[in-house]
């Protein structure tokens, strides 16, 4: 199965549908009247669907098992076609799109297979996707290409030349990815006046969003969190609890991190872990969403 790991959990909701034909108006006005000899064929189908969300990872083998949270399934009876449409919500980290065109085939089929001994003329089409909602495909609205970036790395041994900087990189290619265009990286020691000479410089040029990497953590070198408290306007505390909340979830020593988040006048400023395994873990943790702290600032409603 596809990893799943680095994502984060939100509210996903999907809705399919299918359709069921029959050869004339007297299959339909049958399942009306309950007159068909297999029983009340939309109450068992719809109990047939509500098994086969649950069962989706069961048959389809790369689905991950999941918590289907509610299951609305409804149906419409129009000339010779039954419409049925499946509404599925959970709280997790991947989709359930599968799950709602899962249930819907098998709603269909149940149909099928009750209303054969009196209709031979039973088809089913269209079995589809007609809407889904939630994770990262939903926050395509935050346009990342309007912004600008600069990425900070505090460590005395890259700044010296002792070691390879392997977290900038890593915080570079994650924001071209979501479309950053304008993106500088800088070395500087792990001082606090470095620091804060960095920040000021890049605030001046009226930068969107600073990230730093390194020096967040407990050991006599590390001043970051030193360095950037007192100059902030805003502390994002949110911020700082959904990072340590989802390291704490990979990596038990993520309670010792001092990873900070807040304002300066416009420019959003981020401090990360250094490691390349926690930079990477917190970038996955809370972008691009992060970005809609852009759209706040700009005085637009949230979504």
């Amino acid at each position: 199965m596809v990893d799943i790991t680095h994502k984060i959990f939100s509210q996903r909701i999907a809705i399919a549908q299918a359709i069921v034909c029959v050869g004339s108006e007297e299959t339909i006005t049958a399942i009306k009247e309950h007159r068909v000899p297999k029983g009340d064929v939309l109450s068992v189908a719809r109990t047939a669907g509500l098994f086969a969300a649950k069962k989706t990872s069961d048959m389809i083998p790369d689905c991950h098992p999941l918590p289907i949270e509610y299951t609305k399934i409804d149906f419409e009876l129009i000339d010779k076609e039954i419409k049925i449409v499946v509404e599925i919500k959970t709280i997790y980290k991947t989709g359930v799109e599968v799950e709602a065109m899962h249930a819907s085939s098998v709603v269909a089929l149940t149909i099928y297979d009750m209303l054969k001994p009196i209709d031979k003329n039973v088809s089913i089409k269209e079995i589809k996707l007609l809407e889904k909602k939630g994770g990262k495909s939903d926050l395509k609205s935050l346009e990342a290409d309007q912004l600008t970036a600069s990425i900070i790395v505090c460590s005395d041994s890259v700044s010296a030349g002792n070691s390879e900087d392997k977290s900038g990189p890593i915080i570079q290619e994650y924001l071209q990815k979501i479309g950053f265009k304008e993106l500088s990286l800088k070395v500087v020691p792990d001082h606090i006046e470095s620091i804060q000479d960095q920040i000021l410089e890049s605030v001046s040029h009226k930068i969107n969003l600073i990230i730093l990497s390194g020096g967040t953590g407990l050991s006599p070198k590390d001043f970051t969190p030193e360095a950037i408290e007192p100059m902030l306007h805003k502390r994002i505390s949110g911020i700082e609890e959904t990072l340590r909340a989802y390291g704490q979830n990979r990596m038990p020593y993520a309670m010792l991190s001092r990873s900070m988040a807040g304002l300066i006048d416009q420019t959003l400023i981020l401090a990360l872990p250094g490691s390349p395994a926690a930079v990477k873990e917190s970038m996955d943790c809370i972008f691009p969403q992060v970005l809609h702290v852009f759209k706040v600032l700009k005085g637009e409603r949230h979504n």
